[in-house]
């Protein structure tokens, strides 16, 4: 079956979203000086102060995010299992951030965060479902 062109529209944005996703975790976990200089002493305790398996989850979810829109492209059917992974990594980052945190996401950065928060979680159960859609239609392999 020959792949529809959303496939590629959908592939291609997504590894856009989920790239610029992957550089900031990695410029906060490597502590980036430019990067991470526009964020206030406060917010850069947040960041600095995950647990371990927050840190963990949080990888999880970002680089099982790159990982499913490349597999997407190549048409691999372990493009929705990648996505699902990410999603729960991303839930756990997320229980953490708005509940378990000494001061949650909220408090520390704002109700923008939290908004977009609720946007990245949009586009993640989005992404499963159209992964879903696509290995379901057969073009995913």
């Amino acid at each position: 079956m020959k792949a529809p062109w959303h496939l590629w529209l959908v592939g291609i944005v997504s590894f856009l979203w989920n790239a610029v996703g992957a550089m900031d975790y990695f410029m906060t976990q490597t502590r980036n000086e430019a990067y991470m200089s526009s964020f206030s002493p406060e917010q850069l305790e947040f960041f600095y102060g995950f647990p371990a398996w927050v840190d963990a989850s949080w990888a999880v979810a970002v680089w099982g995010a790159v990982l499913g829109s490349v597999l997407l492209l190549f048409r691999a059917a372990l493009a929705l299992w990648a996505f699902i992974v990410s999603f729960l990594g991303m839930m756990l980052t997320t229980i953490h951030n708005v509940f378990l945190a000494d001061r949650s996401v909220l408090q520390t950065m704002g109700g923008f965060e939290l908004a977009f928060t609720g946007l990245i979680v949009a586009v993640g159960l989005l992404l499963i479902w159209y992964a879903r859609r696509m290995k379901i239609a057969g073009v995913l392999r």
